[in-house]
């Protein structure tokens, strides 16, 4: 007997617009701090960049194609702020109507279109990026200008995908745009980011009280290695920034009273002003959950070499302690009852009490994928992986959790960021001749799709 989602889940895949779009200087698309970021010598593996990527901007129809013969019922996308907005704040009408076609595309082909307005390219023009607060007053003028052309067919809006990364690893640990290595910029950014998203949810709101309104983060469960009291120490420090630093204040507005304490020293203590936390706690209809492992850690102890830039300020001194669990090609441990914990957990702390649906936004893996001569990739491992972590969501599904769907990352293979075209996350090959050649984990999915069942 299989396993069966509820009548009306959703089951779709996300990609981003920096990871996959290309046509970088067309049609009046201006530089993203990603477009800066690759320029910089070793920044990226193999000095690779977004100004091809996957030819996305003008294969759109094909790739909607491939989603709808796929099964797939949603689509994740997110939208290039600097290929739509001018810097001097006016719209680009031609940036504009490529999201406009993209969506009529999607609704002929009965895809629901579940827009993200930011995947990490934030305009370069804007001075000081997240760590200055300005940052955040436009990107509500950004996110109205999108909803007046993309509104009345548009009816799931993401405001943020994972700000974690685009605060801590790119302010703190200097590994993603714009690459600084400054702690305190990091909780500016933060903090900036978390008000973007409650000032935008509430323009929204007023604007199309019908709405589906969200947020996407990404969630590492984090575990001490032993019971000692330093290797608990160390996890929770790690998991206060990891996971509980944005839900917190999205879900209880507040910042959780453990970071502000191990943060003391770097917190700038004029930085939340009042009428803050009262934006950011705005409530929302959908969490997006971003999940890839779950990490063990210990305290460093005397033989540990010191860390360098770190995306937890908190914790220096952690030090992962693998276990013996398969690992994907990023090198990261396959757990999916990891997956099942945080649902359940999310669900019980932070949306259950109002109704907030959970769905799963981001979920894959990366593989070492070895193609055949006709470019197909027999990828089982992905297969077992995907198969894994939705057995996990049907799991927490039946302890109570109100999981919605799940949307697999990602739709193809494509430049995945400081590690360029090195990782292959998709379910959909894409060779050097940019064909889309649908994996064995694609056709897997595709029929879970189709029947809503885990044979």
């Amino acid at each position: 007997m299989g396993i069966e989602f509820p009548k009306g889940f959703l089951f779709g895949s996300a990609t981003s617009s920096y990871q996959i779009e290309g046509a970088a200087t067309e049609d009046g698309k201006e530089d993203s701090i990603w477009d800066v970021f690759c320029r910089e010598p070793g920044k990226i593996v193999n000095g690779d960049d977004g100004l091809v990527a996957c030819e996305h901007y003008h294969r759109y129809p094909e790739d909607v194609k491939l989603l709808a013969d796929l099964g797939m019922n949603t689509y994740r996308f997110s939208v290039s702020w600097p290929r739509v907005m001018h810097a001097d704040g006016s719209v680009n009408p031609k940036g504009m109507d490529f999201y406009s076609r993209l969506v009529d595309e999607l609704l002929a082909h009965d895809i629901a279109p579940w827009l993200t307005l930011y995947h990490w390219d934030l305009p370069a023009a804007l001075p000081g990026g997240w760590t200055n607060r300005a940052t955040a007053e436009r990107f509500v003028d950004y996110a109205l200008a999108m909803h007046d052309r993309l509104g009345d067919r548009v009816r799931t809006w993401t405001t943020l995908n994972e700000p974690w990364c685009s605060s801590f690893l790119s302010y703190s640990a200097g590994v993603h745009a714009p690459g600084w290595t400054d702690p305190v910029a990091a909780i500016k950014a933060a903090h900036h980011l978390l008000l973007a998203h409650g000032w935008t949810v509430q323009a929204l709101r007023v604007a199309d009280p019908d709405a589906s309104l969200g947020i996407t983060l990404n969630f590492t469960p984090s575990y001490p290695a032993s019971d000692s009291p330093e290797d608990v120490d160390v996890a929770r420090r790690v998991d206060a920034t990891a996971n509980r630093f944005f839900i917190e204040p999205i879900a209880h507005g507040h910042y959780p009273e453990d970071a502000l304490e191990d943060l003391a020293g770097l917190w700038p203590s004029d930085l939340v002003q009042d009428g803050d936390l009262a934006a950011i706690s705005t409530p929302i209809d959908v969490l997006g959950v971003n999940y890839y492992t779950t990490n063990v850690f210990r305290a460093a102890g005397p033989g540990d070499a010191p860390s360098g830039p770190t995306p937890h300020p908190s914790a220096p001194d952690a030090v992962q302690v693998m276990r013996d669990l398969p690992l994907t090609a990023m090198g990261w441990e396959v757990d999916p009852d990891g997956l099942r914990r945080l649902l359940v957990w999310l669900h019980t702390t932070y949306t259950g009490a109002t109704g907030t649906g959970l769905v799963i936004t981001e979920n894959g893996a990366a593989y070492d994928d070895v193609a055949d001569e006709n470019g197909f990739v027999d990828d089982q491992d992905r297969v077992e992986y995907l198969r894994g972590h939705l057995t996990a969501v049907h799991q927490a599904i039946e302890e109570g959790a109100d999981v919605r769907g799940y949307l697999a990352w990602s739709l193809m293979d494509n430049f995945e960021w400081a590690e360029g075209y090195a990782k292959r996350f998709g379910v959909v090959r894409v060779d050097a001749e940019q064909r889309r050649i649908p994996k064995a984990s694609a056709h897997w999915f595709a029929d879970l799709a189709r029947t809503g069942t885990i044979g």
